[in-house]
């Protein structure tokens, strides 16, 4: 929920002025997590990471309005750190405070100075919430890779925000700590690879490169890491690259090891247009071995992707629900699967949504704009509830693209 809001607020940094009457949209839904952000800080020394039990909730397939799983808070603290999601909430906070400047000082000025209080908790108490809320948070929304690049992300952010000198050598000072690493085993599948190429809900270390490259950039310093790292990072996307890392299925569409793989087409496609603009503005060409890559080839990269999730690939798919003429009909997704209360007044217990998750039907709800995880890497796409990794639609798949439709709306 985090790493979604902040992905939103950078949207509205970057874009806003793409996003003519849409932009109150995109702010109402960072308020919406925000002021969320505002209630899970407000205890000092202590940052509410989950409510519910995981367990619990997905053992039952029944309406929100029906939920009766235990509400547990979870909470991570002094005594049980958790840096990377206490750091990635002073992330959306702080990147949302300037969403909000133009529009909402008081809000603004609110957003900041609690970020800068998160901040300042997730950096003093250093620890994976991995270690004090186990099973609470793992298998779920594990953390694979260490806490360390959401201190720099948050620190980053409040760079931005604050142009305080503090934030900025912090990140200097820290940023040896994102070297060459290996990722765990994910999803069964090991990965290889450089930091400077991974980016998502769990891994901020390309985004962290790119948002940082800006500073350096305007300042005409091309060889700072920043932006040796995020060249990598291109380099590491791009079809025609000798050190590409990504596959692509035979439509053109970006694809990396686990499940919800469009959460990798969306978020890439964003830093793509972002970097694109940073280094437009400075003239700049990117080199991938004997390869040069442009600008204006990073936008076209990031189309490519946003096309294909349109409907622009071999099944004339799209996989945004509601767009274009064929889109998913059965998506992972309890309240568009089950019958709303207008047709269903009656409450339906934990287990009583179970034949409409095992129907063959369409929902009979419409979640209207949701992406779901998209197809496989031979581009098909088996349209069942079930098939999880594929059918259900996420909110850190959704975030990202709001800011390239906002792009390429220009």
């Amino acid at each position: 929920m985090a790493f979604s809001t902040t992905m939103l607020a950078w949207s509205v940094v970057e874009f806003r002025r793409s996003m003519g009457p849409d932009l109150p949209h995109a702010l109402d839904a960072i308020r919406w997590a925000t002021d969320y952000f505002l209630k899970a800080t407000s205890v000092p020394g202590i940052v509410f990471a989950q409510v519910g039990e995981p367990y619990g909730d997905h053992n039952c397939w029944e309406r929100p309005e029906d939920m009766d799983t235990p509400r547990t808070p979870y909470a991570v603290s002094a005594q049980f750190p958790g840096s990377e999601v206490s750091a990635e909430i002073a992330a959306a906070l702080a990147a949302a405070s300037l969403a909000f400047r133009h529009d909402d000082r008081p809000y603004s000025r609110q957003l900041l100075k609690r970020a800068e209080t998160v901040f300042e908790f997730a950096d003093k108490y250093k620890g994976s919430y991995n270690d004090h809320l186990g099973p609470s948070v793992c298998p779920f929304y594990c953390d694979f890779s260490g806490y360390v690049d959401e201190l720099l992300w948050a620190a980053s952010w409040l760079y931005k925000a604050t142009k305080a000198p503090k934030y900025w050598n912090y990140v200097v000072d820290n940023r040896h700590y994102l070297n060459y690493y290996n990722l765990k085993t994910f999803y069964s599948v090991p990965f290889v690879g450089g930091s400077f190429a991974e980016f998502g809900w769990d891994t901020k270390h390309a985004g962290f490169n790119v948002l940082s490259s800006k500073v350096v950039l305007k300042n005409n310093n091309y060889t700072d890491n920043f932006v040796v790292n995020s060249d990598k990072f291109v380099c590491s996307v791009l079809p025609e690259s000798p050190t590409k890392y990504v596959s692509y299925s035979p439509g053109g569409l970006l694809v990396k090891p686990g499940g919800s793989n469009l959460q990798h087409a969306t978020a890439l496609s964003f830093l793509l247009v972002v970097y694109a603009r940073y280094l437009n503005r400075t003239n700049q060409v990117i080199q991938c071995g004997n390869v040069k890559a442009t600008p204006d080839r990073l936008i076209q990269l990031a189309k490519g992707q946003v096309d294909y999730i349109l409907g622009s690939n071999p099944t004339n798919m799209s996989y945004m629900v509601g767009y274009g003429g064929k889109f998913p009909q059965k998506i992972h997704h309890r309240g568009s699967s089950l019958p709303s209360l207008d047709q269903h007044p009656q409450r339906i217990g934990c287990k009583d949504g179970t034949p409409y998750f095992a129907s063959s039907g369409p929902n009979p709800n419409q979640l209207t704009g949701a992406v779901v995880g998209g197809p496989n890497i031979q581009d098909w796409y088996d349209d069942s509830r079930v098939d999880i990794a594929h059918s259900e639609p996420t909110t850190y798949i959704n975030a990202p693209l709001v800011g390239v439709l906002a792009f390429f709306n220009n």
